[in-house]
């Protein structure tokens, strides 16, 4: 807290709010008072000696009392008391008979003498107790909007301790605040700190068996009035910076969620995808072994083909697991060369037995060739136009067409479905994402994450886009192979 302070060496800076302790005035306006009081009188007595009359006594002893209280506002009491008894003695010296002369004929004179000092001195008291509570007033509205400010600072969140530094820099009027973290490092400064100059440090909460920052107060030193509402900056601080702690562990906690979120979906896709053809293979080869010569060709050859597919989906699901870590290390391997679109188009078509009546080609027979693997772009594209043609309504057929944009060849692949909402379109990238199907049979959701993983490996992009009319266009962008 503030009682753990370090002062150093000395200097001195204009403080913003007004400094009041205990009430007292500056220095400077007591002697700004006594300088009045010297100076106000001879003046106003001139002024009023040059201008007297028989009748004027009362307007000279009012415009005397007007004095002293004007004296009392300036510099307080004591100045104020000097000029009444300077005005008393100045009145009956030139304004009461007999003039030039501090005696008194009439004993009524001197009651009424009296009770003027003691009058001006009243006046003084009320006048100057009066000014000292109108600066307390003003220095505790001061420090309540300083307080306000930096509560709304806290509540505003992330920007706090870089406001709340730039206030008590403002509030004290010190050269520079610094606020440091446990190791040192700067959290948040504000001005200059000037070196070998006075500077407070103060802990900041507590971390543990440590501090949790250190405040640097470069300037002055601070009256016993300014650290009360340093204790109030000190615990505001405190709060912004277990805020941030705060943030900071939510976002790990999201980060570790997220994480979660995909070991149970790739847990969940897993357990099904990898054991179902496995099992089919299992049971496939149990049968052979157990039947053995029993069995008919037509039943052994069935078995056979039942293991062998099974097989085979699952390497291609351990081949795709793969693939998606060496995507996410950053370390697939492309091999790109000059490349005719129409032949890839063509192949990943023939791979999933897709017709004239399921999908239509617009294949500009004149577009250069494209720079890419062959491989990596057709599965690609099976894995795209296999999820066109999977979201395509019944009776429509998914279309294919290339173009030239630039420095690039475009492969648009292009259903008329559902579409996806653009908020979600960088969630159909991710691996294990599915997007609505629920099914086991739709696979792990790998497909369009390795698509664009390929593309960008092959130094190109795939990009989702709205289909006029309602649906989703899938576009391939692949460099030119003439380049240099």
């Amino acid at each position: 807290m503030v009682d753990d302070i370090d002062e150093k060496t000395a200097d001195s800076y204009r403080f913003v709010l007004p400094r009041v302790t205990g009430g007292a005035l500056s220095r400077q306006r007591v002697g700004l008072g006594f300088a009045l009081a010297l100076a106000g009188g001879p003046l106003l007595t001139w002024l009023l000696y040059s201008f007297r009359t028989p009748e004027s006594i009362t307007a000279e002893v009012l415009a005397f009392q007007l004095l002293v209280v004007v004296v009392a506002l300036i510099g307080g009491i004591w100045p104020a008391l000097l000029a009444a008894v300077l005005s008393g003695l100045t009145l009956d010296f030139l304004f009461v008979a007999p003039q030039f002369s501090v005696q008194i004929s009439d004993p009524l004179h001197l009651w009424a003498l009296f009770l003027y000092v003691l009058i001006a001195l009243l006046v003084s008291y009320i006048v100057d107790t009066a000014a000292r509570r109108a600066r307390i007033a003003q220095r505790a509205a001061a420090e309540a909007e300083l307080l306000a400010a930096v509560a709304g600072n806290v509540l505003r969140g992330e920007s706090a301790p870089l406001a709340l530094v730039t206030r008590t820099r403002e509030a004290f009027g010190l050269s520079g605040v610094r606020l440091l973290d446990a190791h040192g490092a700067v959290i948040a400064t504000d001005g200059e700190p000037v070196r070998d100059s006075r500077f407070v440090s103060v802990a900041v909460g507590r971390l543990g068996a440590a501090d949790r920052a250190t405040l640097e107060l470069h300037g002055r030193a601070l009256d016993s009035s300014e650290r009360r509402l340093l204790e109030v900056i000190i615990a505001q601080l405190n709060a912004a910076l277990e805020r941030a702690e705060l943030t900071e562990a939510a976002r790990a906690a999201e980060s570790l969620a997220a994480a979660d979120q995909v070991r149970s979906a790739l847990l969940s896709a897993v357990s099904h995808d990898v054991r179902r053809p496995l099992a089919a293979a299992i049971a496939a080869v149990g049968g052979l072994r157990a039947s053995g010569p029993n069995l008919s060709d037509e039943d052994r050859d069935e078995l056979v083909e039942t293991a062998d597919e099974s097989l085979a989906a699952l390497s291609k699901l351990v081949t795709d697991l793969l693939d998606v870590s060496r995507v996410e290390a950053g370390v697939l391997a492309a091999a790109p060369q000059p490349i005719d679109l129409a032949d890839v188009v063509l192949a990943a078509l023939e791979e999933l037995s897709l017709g004239p009546d399921v999908v239509d080609l617009a294949l500009d027979p004149e577009i250069p060739a494209a720079w890419a693997d062959p491989v990596l772009l057709q599965r690609v594209l099976v894995n795209v136009l296999a999820n066109a043609e999977r979201h395509a309504p019944v009776g429509t057929r998914v279309s294919v067409t290339t173009a030239v944009h630039a420095t690039a060849v475009q492969l648009r692949i292009i259903d008329h479905g559902a579409g996806i909402a653009p908020d979600r379109r960088e969630d159909m990238f991710a691996p294990f994402q599915r997007l609505g199907d629920t099914d086991n049979g739709t696979g792990l959701g790998l497909g369009l994450a390795l698509s664009k993983g390929f593309t960008e490996g092959m130094g190109g992009t795939l990009t989702p886009e709205d289909t006029p009319g309602g649906g989703l266009t899938m576009v391939i962008s692949l460099p030119l192979a003439e380049r240099p």
